[in-house]
């Protein structure tokens, strides 16, 4: 099997080389395409006839040389840019719908421009997926004179848009926009009832920038568009204090991987004695059960400052992956109530869930994609599995001389630390910058402190002061800087030598460039790579490590602590074997996260091809396609959308408790499906005769003051949000002996235990 791999693999990179050739080849022929002699005039005559080619059914391939030249030379005049024969290769690329991986500081956005530009003469419309508002609004203002002067249009979409504002955005040849920004809108959309309160066309080209987050880190994501909620504190905090009560092993138990909770035997007596509730497991106890089961993962397995922190009164999730604020980001209502009683808060969760789409879905609304990243080939597998993306490596402008060293291992916590601390201080003694990558908020500002009382100065980045980023990562590379992260400074961001003065630079340089120090190792080998990353651009000299404990989390996640329990020392273990064990520790995790995301899908599909069906009947009566009196369409129109929103909570309703088929040896995924297809097809019928009934109420009025009478109207208020689905509990196949003992127990013996004891009792 592993030979097939390799054999696999040999062929795959053959036939990378073979592309990276006819690229190659390509890149020289716009090179001839020598427009230096054209005066503007000659120029903008070219790109109109470049529209006219295109919108008359010429292939965009037979207009590429043509366009990438005029693109080139645009760069050239407007911003003094020269795209490089690798920038211009990966352009070819991302036209063809590849994936591509080019380096840090290698000029992604300026590679983008030219299949956008390509791409947007059809005049479809063409979408850059950002990773944030800023780069978004940065990258069309700084590329917009390009497209302009060739004649397109160029708009980027920030949060907070009127409608209007995103209308004229969306409208543009080139928009730039984050991901979840785009499809917040697609769902607003979906829920409009009239046409003139969309924003969105017809999906047709999307390059997906920072693609390996967004189309994997992220892609499970859901959006939600939700009726305004409640806010309440409610019994949420008696059930944090029962979950106070509990302890680990007596009253609880986790999976393998301690990625969930479950109660044992005597934890359910326990919380059945505090809640005074009788059988936790009896019907009229569920909510209760779901309750307590959210408070109790919140109590165990969610830490503040490392999840989460508290900021002006509201809780704000952290992003795992980039240690940001993740804005507007919620977990599944109850773990989010839960959480909120547990820092005695009040939950805003809840409203009415009108519609959900997960990013991947939203992604596979449009006809052509393509994207790139800084780091794509180590999840290339799961990139051709889920979207049919091969992934293109593309060559560096400059060779990459950054030095990576191996990984620094310790026994234990402290020692590791003791050694950074000692690292830092002794390199910043010479003036060399140094980016220092942490785990959480809580391990940034410790090891803050500590480099304080030791006299080295440093600059904190991380959730709690997420506002300061431009300013402090523009600093990092300085002389002397010492700049503590979270995995913040990963995405979007180029550190250049010196702050880019010419002169720091260079005695930088002299210093050996940017020094990357990680904490710790991800569970994914590309957020390292992101990490390592920011040292080495285009050719500058730079070094990385990465120091570990065999106590941190991902390690002792699969015991590795336990072969060496006895030895206990402070100077770095020189066992070449963990460092391969622990390679293949991230190997197994990024395994397990995508069996995660398959079986996540397996559930969401499902409910997205029900979507879709839906929302083309619902389309065509917005554009009025069947044809309907002004009545007919908002009634239907309503009752399709309560329709949807009823049956949404209906799947979420099934997906709390679907893994109990497993016990009963039947494929919880199998079981969801086949209650959601029932569910559905249930609902022609329903709209049809709630319409039915409302227009013959209604007497066949137009009249939009009697509709609002009988509540025909959009909510008052709406609210968008993205799901943590990172904390659904999905895999219950793990269960511990104890608890499936414990369930069975007090779900199928303790009703006739109870009619026993009554019987005796009367007697």
């Amino acid at each position: 099997m592993h030979i097939a791999v390799k054999l696999m693999q040999k062929f795959k990179d053959r036939e990378t080389q073979n592309k990276l050739k006819v690229y190659q080849d390509k890149a020289k022929l716009i090179r001839k395409r020598n427009l230096e002699a054209w005066d503007d005039g000659q120029l903008q005559a070219e790109s109109l006839r470049l529209q006219k080619e295109a919108k008359s059914g010429t292939p965009l391939d037979e207009l590429l040389v043509d366009a990438y030249a005029l693109v080139c030379e645009a760069a050239k005049r407007k911003l003094r840019l020269q795209p490089y024969d690798v920038q211009i290769m990966a352009a070819i690329a991302l036209h063809e719908r590849f994936l591509i991986e080019q380096h840090t500081g290698e000029g992604k956005t300026l590679s983008a421009v030219m299949p956008a530009y390509l791409n947007a003469l059809t005049g479809e419309g063409v979408h850059v997926l950002t990773f944030n508002d800023y780069l978004a609004n940065r990258d069309a203002e700084w590329m917009g004179p390009i497209y302009r002067f060739l004649g397109l249009t160029v708009n980027s979409v920030q949060a907070g848009m009127s409608l209007s504002e995103k209308q004229e955005a969306y409208a543009a040849d080139i928009t730039y926009v984050t991901a979840k920004e785009a499809g917040f809108d697609y769902l607003r959309d979906t829920i409009a009832l009239g046409e003139d309160d969309t924003v969105h066309r017809p999906f047709h080209y999307v390059i997906v920038d920072e693609a390996d987050s967004l189309l994997l880190d992220e892609a499970r994501v859901p959006l939600v568009i939700a009726g305004e909620p409640g806010s309440s504190i409610s019994d949420g905090i008696r059930i944090a204090e029962v979950a106070r009560q509990l302890k680990q092993v007596e009253h609880y138990d986790f999976d393998e991987f301690q990625r969930n909770v479950y109660l044992n035997e005597v934890g359910s007596w326990k919380a059945e004695s505090l809640l005074g509730c009788g059988n936790l497991y009896e019907s009229h106890n569920s909510h209760l059960l779901s309750s307590l089961n959210c408070a109790l993962h919140v109590e165990s397995l969610l830490k503040k400052d490392v999840d989460y922190i508290v900021r002006d009164g509201k809780i704000e999730l952290i992003d795992e992956y980039t240690g940001r604020v993740a804005e507007n980001r919620h977990l599944p209502d109850g773990l989010q109530a839960a959480l909120a009683a547990k820092e005695g808060l009040q939950s805003t969760a809840g409203g009415q869930i009108l519609g959900t789409i997960t990013l991947q879905h939203f992604l596979s609304l449009y006809p052509k994609i393509c994207g790139m990243t800084a780091t794509a080939h180590a999840s290339a597998m799961e990139f051709e599995d889920i979207y049919a993306l091969q992934v293109v490596q593309i060559l560096p402008n400059r060779p990459n001389i950054r030095i990576d060293h191996p990984l620094r291992i310790y026994t234990h916590k402290e020692a590791k630390h003791k050694a950074l601390v000692q690292e830092i201080s002794s390199v910043h003694a010479t003036g060399r910058p140094i980016l220092v990558g942490t785990s959480s908020v809580e391990e940034s500002d410790m090891l803050a402190e500590a480099l304080a009382a030791a006299d080295v100065p440093c600059h904190v980045l991380n959730a709690k002061n997420d506002a300061k980023e431009a300013e402090i990562i523009a600093r990092a590379g300085e002389v002397g800087a010492v700049t503590v992260s979270t995995n913040m400074a990963g995405r979007g961001v180029d550190i250049r030598l010196g702050g880019g003065n010419p002169t720091q630079a260079e005695i930088v340089a002299k210093l050996g460039g940017l020094y990357v120090i990680g904490t710790h190792v991800n569970e994914s080998v590309r957020i390292d790579d992101q990490l390592r990353g920011r040292s080495g651009r285009q050719g500058d000299p730079g070094a990385s490590i990465f120091f570990v404990s065999l106590e941190d989390e991902l390690l002792l996640r699969f015991g590795i602590d336990k072969e060496f329990r006895n030895l206990r020392q402070d100077e770095a273990l020189e066992k070449p074997v963990l460092r391969s064990k622990i390679a293949h520790i991230q190997r197994v995790t990024m395994g397990q996260n995508f069996h995660i995301r398959q079986e996540l899908n397996c559930y969401s599909d499902m409910v997205e091809d029900q979507r879709r069906i839906l929302y083309e009947e619902r389309l065509g009566i917005l554009k009025g396609e069947k044809q309907m009196s002004p009545s007919e369409q908002r009634v239907r129109l309503f009752y399709i959308d309560e329709s949807w929103a009823d049956h949404l909570a209906y799947a979420s309703y099934i997906r709390e408790s679907i893994h109990l088929e497993s016990l009963a040896s039947r494929n919880p995924i199998d079981e969801f499906h086949m209650q959601i297809v029932q569910a559905y097809e249930q609902i022609p019928a329903k709209i049809n005769r709630e319409s039915a009934n409302m227009l013959a109420r209604l007497g066949g009025s137009n009249d939009p003051a009697e509709w609002e009478k009988f509540g025909l109207k959009s909510p008052t208020s709406t609210r968008t949000y993205i799901i943590n689905d990172q904390y659904i509990q999905n895999n219950r196949s793990s269960w511990t002996p104890g608890t499936i003992i414990a369930y069975y127990i007090r779900k199928i013996l303790s009703p006739v235990f109870d009619r026993v004891f009554s019987a005796l009792n009367k007697g």
